[in-house]
């Protein structure tokens, strides 16, 4: 997107400066797309689509990567007292994942296949492993067994022409400009794709099975944080094996480093 300056977008702070001064010392988490408040879109409660928005860490707003960043009151969320800072940083792609339930109605007998073993697409197994019949694409054999340990059937990414047309709903978390096209050969005749990948430059899309198999195709990105915050709160969502380091903030072109290596899942940076 071209952005310019401090990265970052998913935390957890406390609050030092506000207006309303009930809000200072709470420990919060915040929504990343500010609006404005007053065009079109928002009125119609499509803040998260406001053609004036700023997005935290990624479009004219300095994200989380520093010691302080700033916020409109309305996306703060309180962070419930028993979960820990290392839980409640996952809040933000984890309402990305429980975005797809606000638009597809996943029922118990549909057969969901899910592309990307990924920090996401780990993240969406979970949400979604007791709402239908959910299968895995998977690269990796330590993120079969996390699956395997969470009850979520998982089958080999480079055997996935067996499963031709088998699934009714596809989702794209592969990350990767070719996981449309996989999804399009995983989805059956009058199905949905669920895309949750954003992929920077231009991507060659074959668009006539589309078109031939009449199938509905979403793009899907920020999500509801207040579902996120219930399940990470009851511990619906298993995080012990999420957290591959933790490094001061200081040290933050190891901690990039470090998230760049193979096998790598989530690296957070504290103050």
């Amino acid at each position: 997107m071209g952005f310019q300056g401090i990265p970052g977008h998913e935390f957890v702070g406390e609050v030092i400066e506000s207006p309303d001064r009930t809000w200072i010392g709470k420990r919060v988490v915040g929504e990343i797309n500010a609006a404005c408040g007053r065009c079109w879109d928002c009125q119609c409660g499509r803040q998260n689509h406001c053609p004036h928005r700023s997005v935290l860490g990624i479009l004219n707003r300095n994200g989380s990567f520093a010691e302080r960043l700033s916020l409109p009151l309305k996306n703060l969320h309180l962070v419930p007292d028993k979960l820990s800072d290392e839980a409640a940083v996952f809040t933000e792609p984890l309402a990305a994942a429980f975005r797809i339930l606000e638009q597809c109605r996943i029922k118990k007998r549909d057969r969901v296949i899910l592309l990307g073993d990924g920090k996401l697409g780990l993240l969406i197994a979970q949400v979604l492993k007791t709402r239908c019949r959910l299968l895995v694409l998977t690269k990796h054999q330590e993120r079969k067994t996390l699956l395997e340990k969470w009850g979520i059937e998982s089958y080999p990414t480079s055997k996935r022409k067996a499963l031709s047309q088998s699934g009714n709903i596809g989702i794209d978390a592969t990350g990767k400009p070719r996981g449309f096209a996989f999804a399009q050969q995983l989805v059956q005749p009058l199905g949905t794709i669920i895309l949750k990948t954003t992929c920077a430059g231009r991507a060659r899309y074959p668009l006539t099975p589309i078109v031939i198999n009449e199938c509905t195709v979403i793009g899907s990105r920020c999500g509801p944080f207040r579902p996120a915050l219930q399940a990470l709160k009851d511990g619906e969502i298993d995080l012990s094996s999420f957290i591959s380091e933790i490094y001061p903030l200081k040290k933050g072109r190891a901690a990039f480093k470090r998230a760049g290596q193979k096998g790598t899942l989530k690296v957070l940076l504290k103050p």
